[in-house]
């Protein structure tokens, strides 16, 4: 499953990549829980939050079915 989470976060690194910052994945747990670190600027952005619900989780979702929620350390 790690292996198709980075497919589906290379998919969204260029938008982050945009905006100057980028993403890690950090751990999955056994339970679908994803644990991520917004690196650059979006490790310091108001909407990173946002960003990450609205984005990043909803793409991860869509491609890997078995998460159940993405976090950001």
């Amino acid at each position: 499953m790690r292996e198709r989470i980075e497919k589906a976060l290379d998919k969204v690194r260029p938008m982050l990549a945009a905006d100057g910052g980028n993403v890690e994945l950090v751990d999955v747990t056994s339970d679908g829980v994803v644990k991520l670190k917004l690196k650059g600027s979006c490790g310091c952005c108001p909407m990173s939050a946002m960003t990450l619900k609205n984005g990043i989780e909803k793409i991860l979702k869509q491609e890997v079915p078995e998460i159940k929620e993405v976090i950001a350390l």
